[in-house]
């Protein structure tokens, strides 16, 4: 396959959770070609500074770049949360003015307040993406009369990619955030997963909420929002090749990613090692 022929829709996260959203893409444009990258050698990203986040995003980014893909989803919270609008506002115009980079929050902001009956609306997320303030910041635009309660989830992830969550240990801890989150208003009846990881939680997370609380996972409303992009940008679209073939990178051990990504992704994976 020749260069030309071959530009990929790059999807990267820090980790395995992208996965879950690659999979949710797949199914809605499953004509594509993708090329996921996981950080996982240098994951997590949820406690690491805005700066150190913005750096390992950029130089992931680029290397999907170098790979061909003319588009790339950060389909990881903390990422979109801390990078992403410096990349999009000072690097593409220099290094790459005709590609572009899409983050999950945005698409997830412009549609949580018609799911809201109360106004009252809460975000599970790792640390990162809780005190960057951008799920109350983006869902203000869009829904001034929302109100926005978080909760940092800092052993979730950990607990995911460690493949702990199913562990009855794991109940006490997941059962203490959303308690926490719950305790801020009562009269919340939406709830945003806002990181890719927490997926694989959803039935746990159900257990200790109330049934008339809806829970939001980002895959669907991403994949959703990415056909609707691509509808509104022809020029792109033309330059996102159509082979229908997935390759998965991983900065980190392939063997050890290939066991843990089929859980996200509800298939077999062989990765390939990408250092830089």
């Amino acid at each position: 396959m020749s260069q030309k022929q071959y530009n990929p829709i790059g999807v990267f996260d820090s980790g395995y959770g992208g996965l879950t959203v690659l999979k949710e893409i797949v199914k809605e444009l499953p004509e594509y070609d993708y090329l996921y990258l996981g950080d996982n050698a240098r994951a997590p990203y949820g406690s690491r500074s805005f700066e150190e986040v913005y750096d390992l995003t950029l130089e992931c980014v680029k290397q999907l770049f170098d790979k061909g893909c003319h588009l790339v989803i950060l389909a990881c919270n903390t990422a979109s949360a801390k990078a992403l609008r410096n990349i999009q506002q000072k690097d593409l115009p220099i290094i790459a003015p005709n590609k572009r980079v899409l983050g999950v929050i945005r698409p997830t902001t412009e549609l949580v307040g018609n799911y809201s009956k109360t106004k009252h609306i809460g975000v599970l997320g790792t640390v990162g993406t809780v005190l960057s303030q951008s799920y109350p910041i983006e869902i203000a635009k869009f829904f001034p009369d929302v109100k926005v309660f978080q909760e940092a989830c800092p052993l979730w992830v950990p607990m995911v990619e460690n493949n702990e969550y199913e562990n009855p240990e794991s109940d006490s801890i997941i059962k203490q955030h959303i308690d926490n989150l719950m305790s801020r208003s009562p009269k919340i009846d939406t709830i945003i997963l806002g990181c890719t990881h927490y997926p694989l939680l959803t039935n746990k997370i159900k257990k200790f909420l109330p049934q008339n609380v809806t829970l939001l996972s980002q895959g669907e409303i991403v994949a959703k929002g990415l056909v609707d992009y691509m509808r509104r940008h022809p020029k792109m679209e033309a330059n996102c090749s159509k082979n229908k073939s997935m390759e998965f990178f991983t900065t980190g051990d392939t063997a050890n990613f290939d066991i843990h990504a089929g859980k996200f992704f509800g298939k077999q994976i062989k990765s390939k090692h990408l250092n830089f």
